[in-house]
């Protein structure tokens, strides 16, 4: 039942993203030469509406689908590795003109060239998996 339930998620979130043409790589290309505001409004209503979420998670102490109250761990201050990685993930954005939820939500769409973008960022995942161990955490 639980497969269905995300499923369905899954498959609601890819009708948004396509619809509210988040998942557009005209969008983004906008996005990065500071010329719309549109990608900007969606990415600050979501990190906006993550703020509340996790503070009433935090104040109301909610618990999770099976049960155990969720726990938010607080993150350590190391600052420039979130810098880092966010730089990352962002060059890698600009460069395949998706991050991975719109990846999938194009493939889905019909745009074959985005199985190059998924492989590649499956890729990635593995050889970090390899190297993870030797980078400094």
């Amino acid at each position: 039942m639980r497969t269905i339930y995300f499923l369905a998620v899954g498959l609601l979130l890819g009708i948004t993203l396509f619809k509210s043409e988040a998942a557009s790589w005209f969008r983004i290309y906008e996005m990065f030469q500071f010329d719309s505001f549109h990608m900007y409004g969606i990415i600050g209503t979501a990190v906006g509406l993550g703020v509340l979420v996790v503070q009433l998670i935090k104040r109301k102490k909610l618990k999770g689908f099976n049960g155990a109250q969720i726990q938010i761990n607080p993150k350590e201050n190391r600052r420039y590795r979130y810098l880092l990685g966010g730089i990352l993930f962002g060059l890698g954005w600009a460069l395949a003109g998706a991050c991975p939820g719109p990846m999938f939500t194009l493939l889905g769409s019909g745009y074959a060239s985005m199985l190059v973008v998924i492989a590649s960022g499956l890729l990635g995942t593995f050889v970090y998996g390899l190297i993870r161990d030797n980078l400094p955490h």
